[in-house]
C-alpha cells in the first residue's frame, strides 16, 4: 500500500512488470452529514416566527453543513485508500488489472497510458469478436453483419432485436455477444458433453457452478441470481431462460491440460473475479511461485480465450442457423 518504488528485481518476472496503482479519495460519512445538514437547519429554523425552516434555508443549511465536512476532510480524516494490482504481460501483450468496477478501471487505464505513453484497450465480448472475425480474414462490414442481431433471437418470445438494456447507451457494442456465448456454452456442456475440442488440438472440460445471474434483455422481469454446486441445472434457471433472460455472471470450473481453474465470468466484458489458480507442488523458492503462478495465470487466459474461440468459430459459420434451431429445440423441449 505505502511502496512507491519500482525495483527490477521486486517489479519485473518473466516479461511481465508487475505493479499497482493506489487511489486515495475522500469518502464524507453520510450520517454525518445528515447530522450538520440538521443543525444547520434548526440553527435557520430559529430564526423564523414560525419555527420551521424555509425551503431556501433548507438548501443553504446543507451547503453549509457540505463546506463544514469539506473543512474536516480537509486534514485527512476521512481519506480512504484502495490498493489495486497490475501486471503488464509484455510477453501476451495484456494488461491484467485487478478491478471489475469502472471507476477503478478507469483511473487505471488514464494512469497506464500517462505512465507508458502506450494505448490500452478493453478485451470485451465486442472487441475479441471483431479481432477474430478479422484474423479469419472475414471482411469487417461482413462481420458486422454476421455478428449482430443475435442474443434475443435465441430465447423468449417477440421480434427478434439486438437491442439489450445493458447495451442502450452504445448500440453500436457487440459486447451483449458474451451473454449469447454463455448460452451456448449452457447448452453445449448439457447437450453434448462437458468437453471441448480446441483450437490448438488440447481439449478443456467445464462446468458451470456455484453462481449464474440472468438478467431481463429489455429491463422488465428483473434479475435472477442463482447459488447452487450446478446452477444451470435448477429448474428456475431454465424458467428464466425460456422467458427471455440472458445469463450475464456464471462461475466456471475449467480444466485443461491437467490444470484446474474456478472463476467468475462476466459475460459483456469478459471480465474474470474470484479466480482460483492451481497450487504449485512442491517446495518452491518466493521467485519460482511468482514465476508458477504468472504462468497459471497465462494458461487460464489462453484457455478462456480459446473456449471463446470455440463459440465464435461456430458463430461465424454457415451452420450457426441449425445450432440457433437446436437451442430452441432444448428449450422448448425443457
Amino acid at each position: 500500500m505505502l511502496d512507491t518504488t519500482i525495483d527490477y528485481a521486486k517489479n519485473v518476472v518473466d516479461d511481465a512488470l508487475h505493479l499497482a496503482i493506489r487511489i486515495d479519495a475522500d469518502k464524507l460519512p453520510g450520517s454525518l452529514l445528515r447530522a450538520y445538514t440538521q443543525i444547520e437547519i434548526e440553527a435557520r429554523a430559529q430564526m423564523n416566527p414560525s419555527g420551521i425552516a424555509t425551503k431556501a434555508q433548507r438548501a443553504e443549511a446543507k451547503e453549509a453543513a457540505k463546506a463544514r465536512l469539506e473543512g474536516e476532510a480537509a486534514d485527512g480524516r476521512f481519506e480512504r485508500k484502495s490498493h489495486t494490482p497490475i501486471l503488464w504481460d509484455a510477453r501476451g501483450g495484456v494488461v491484467y488489472i485487478g478491478a471489475t468496477t469502472n471507476s477503478v478501471l478507469d483511473r487505471a487505464v488514464a494512469l497506464f497510458r500517462e505512465t507508458f505513453d502506450r494505448p490500452l484497450e478493453p478485451i470485451t465480448a465486442g472487441e475479441l469478436a471483431r479481432s477474430a472475425a478479422a484474423a479469419a480474414g472475414f471482411d469487417p462490414d461482413r462481420a458486422m453483419a454476421m455478428l449482430e442481431g443475435g442474443p434475443l433471437r435465441l430465447v423468449g418470445s417477440g421480434e427478434a432485436s439486438s437491442a439489450v438494456a445493458w447495451n442502450e447507451n452504445d448500440p453500436s457494442s457487440l459486447d451483449a455477444l458474451g451473454n449469447e456465448f454463455l448460452v451456448w456454452l449452457w447448452h453445449r456442456l448439457q447437450n453434448d458433453g462437458e468437453t471441448l475440442l480446441l483450437s490448438d488440438g488440447s481439449e478443456a472440460t467445464l462446468m458451470l457452478a456455484r453462481t449464474l445471474t440472468l438478467d431481463c434483455p429489455r429491463g422488465e422481469t428483473g434479475r435472477d441470481q442463482l447459488t447452487d454446486c450446478s446452477p444451470a441445472r435448477l429448474p428456475e434457471a431454465l424458467r428464466a431462460l425460456q422467458s427471455g433472460k440472458l445469463p450475464r455472471k456464471a462461475g466456471l470450473i475449467l480444466v485443461r491440460q491437467g490444470a484446474q481453474f474456478e472463476l467468475t465470468l462476466q459475460a459483456e466484458t469478459l471480465a474474470v473475479s474470484n479466480a482460483s489458480l492451481p497450487k504449485p507442488e512442491g517446495k518452491q523458492s518466493p521467485h519460482e511461485a511468482r514465476i508458477a503462478r504468472l504462468e497459471s495465470l497465462r494458461h487460464l487466459s489462453q484457455t478462456l480465450d480459446l473456449v471463446f474461440e470455440s463459440y465464435l468459430t461456430r458463430r461465424l459459420s454457415t451452420h450457426w442457423n441449425d445450432e440457433l434451431g437446436r437451442i430452441h429445440r432444448w428449450l422448448q423441449a425443457a
